[in-house]
C-alpha cells in the first residue's frame, strides 16, 4: 500500500469517528473540500502544514494522524512496513 493511500484511509476513519463531513473538516482545516476528498482517496499527498491543520481540526496531535497511517500500512499484506521493498 502506498503511503498516500494509507494516509487517506486513516484520515477518513478519524474524520468519521468524529462524525464530521468532508466539508466540515475542510472548513475547520482551512482547505478545500475536494482536497480532503483527494487526500482520502490517496490521490494527493498532504504537506506538513496540511497535516498540522487536519490534526488540529480533528482535535488530535499530528503524530497521531501519521501513526494512524502507519497502522493502516502495517495492516496490509505486502506493505513496506511488513518488510517488503519498494
Amino acid at each position: 500500500m502506498e503511503p498516500e493511500v494509507a494516509f487517506g484511509r486513516a484520515l477518513r476513519k478519524l474524520r468519521k469517528n468524529r462524525e464530521m463531513s468532508q466539508e466540515a473538516l475542510a472548513f475547520e482545516a482551512d482547505v478545500e473540500r475536494n482536497y480532503v476528498s483527494l487526500l482520502e482517496l490517496g490521490r494527493n499527498s498532504a504537506s506538513v502544514n496540511v497535516i498540522f491543520k487536519l490534526a488540529k481540526a480533528l482535535e488530535i496531535r499530528p503524530s497521531q494522524l501519521i501513526e494512524a497511517a502507519e497502522q493502516e500500512m502495517a495492516s496490509q499484506p505486502g506493505s513496506l512496513e511488513n518488510g517488503q521493498s519498494a
